[in-house]
């Protein structure tokens, strides 16, 4: 039997790695550095919500596991492991969670946790009783507070409520960085061509949490382009064709070619208006003419990151 490799741990569900997600990967990173060990981070999918009732709609994720592994290890994390949250794995008493997930497999040296983190049967395990459970196994525990912006604690459930009002540049605050969409161009039904202002309709990689309906400003970026593009973002069922599906649309301003097939990532950058009801297609494409003019203007005073 192998003998565990000695780490810093940060656990926790880490859904939008927003500012107070970044504090708390910071200090395993700084913890793992100083004993020139590993930084693993231990979460969890699905969403514990999810699987304790909490919640009951599924709970589409801010950052998809492949986007917070990727993101965790431009962070400088050197393992994201992530347990399949059920309720046997909830039942577990504290103790019984930290030897089994954590201390065996990891043998942490130091255990970095949310301020309001709790694990285990009943949540029992705060950072209190992990302290002592830390005494007796070899790991200190480092309690991160909230981060707050005007007063507010910065939580995923806070971005998801303001991306679900249509506030991405709030929602940018809060997680330090433009909330994206990555998916890839499928073919749609050429309505936007035909009013001037052709779009791509974009199928997401993966399962991702999308912002309220209406008209953005984004940055686009195809494939592995490092360029940004101009664009305006439409999400919505198309109110003035009679549509009943959810739809993803972007035009690239200034830009031709065929999209489909391509790879394509969406920086939000700012709400514009709610999806519209119009009497006709040209009425609409006035309609549309103004989004464009706005998204030039909006895009001109936040540029691409």
């Amino acid at each position: 039997m192998s003998v565990a490799r000695p780490s810093a741990l940060a656990v926790g569900v880490f859904d939008g790695l927003h500012l107070g997600h970044v504090e708390i990967l910071a200090g395993c990173l700084a913890r793992a550095r100083e004993k020139g060990t590993r930084a693993v981070v231990v979460s969890f999918d699905p969403h514990p919500d999810v699987v304790l009732a909490k919640s009951f709609q599924p709970v589409a994720p801010l950052t998809p596991i492949p986007e917070k592994r990727e993101r965790m290890r431009a962070m400088g994390i050197d393992e994201l492991e992530v347990l399949p949250f059920t309720r046997e794995l909830a039942g577990l008493s504290p103790e019984e969670f930290v030897d089994q997930n954590l201390v065996r497999p990891y043998a942490p040296h130091a255990l970095v946790v949310g301020a309001d983190f709790a694990l285990g049967r009943g949540r029992a395990g705060n950072v209190a009783r992990l302290g002592e459970i830390g005494r007796t196994s070899g790991f200190e525990v480092i309690a991160v507070p909230l981060v707050q912006i005007e007063g507010a604690a910065v939580t995923s459930t806070g971005i998801r409520e303001l991306l679900n009002a249509g506030r991405v540049a709030e929602a940018a605050r809060w997680l330090g960085r433009r909330y994206t969409l990555d998916g890839t161009v499928v073919s749609g039904d050429g309505i936007g061509r035909t009013l001037g202002f052709p779009t791509a309709n974009l199928r997401l990689g993966e399962d991702k949490f999308v912002p309220a309906d209406g008209i953005y400003a984004v940055w686009v970026r195809i494939e592995d382009d490092p360029a940004s593009l101009a664009g305006a973002m439409s999400i919505g069922v198309r109110p003035t064709f009679g549509g009943q599906v959810r739809t993803l649309e972007v035009h690239v301003l200034d830009w031709k070619g065929d999209l489909v097939g391509q790879r394509v990532t969406v920086e939000f950058v700012d709400w514009l208006r709610p999806e519209r009801f119009f009497e006709g297609p040209a009425e609409l494409s006035v309609a549309m003419r103004g989004d464009v003019a706005e998204v030039r203007r909006r895009l001109a005073l936040a540029p691409a990151t």
